[in-house]
């Protein structure tokens, strides 16, 4: 779907965040931010449930501005992920109870 993007690691609070530049604009993915602000074990299903959540709340767009862009999975092979930009990627933390979240 998405061209071969060029993947950046960032850190926050010593958790690492892939992110990666897709339409001249930075883009984050989703699970690092969640695991990093939440510290669970399942980021993924917090993920899953936040997006439940974010569109019962009418924020129904969430899906149309997340893009699932190729980053390096933990098993050193290009995977898609779920990622925003940086707009949208705000929405999502204003959502996630997490002292975490406001120094993000």
């Amino acid at each position: 779907m998405f061209a071969e993007p060029e993947n950046q690691i960032a850190i926050f609070r010593g958790k690492e965040i892939r992110k990666t530049i897709h339409s001249n604009e930075w883009w984050f993915s989703i699970t690092d931010i969640i695991e990093a602000l939440t510290e669970t074990e399942r980021p993924r299903k917090y993920w899953s449930d936040l997006k439940y959540k974010l569109e019962k709340e009418g924020y129904s767009e969430v899906s149309e501005k997340i893009g699932q862009l190729k980053m390096i999975a933990p098993d050193g092979k290009m995977r898609e992920t779920d990622c925003a930009n940086t707009e949208t990627l705000l929405r999502i933390i204003q959502t996630i109870p997490s002292p975490k979240a406001e120094p993000f």
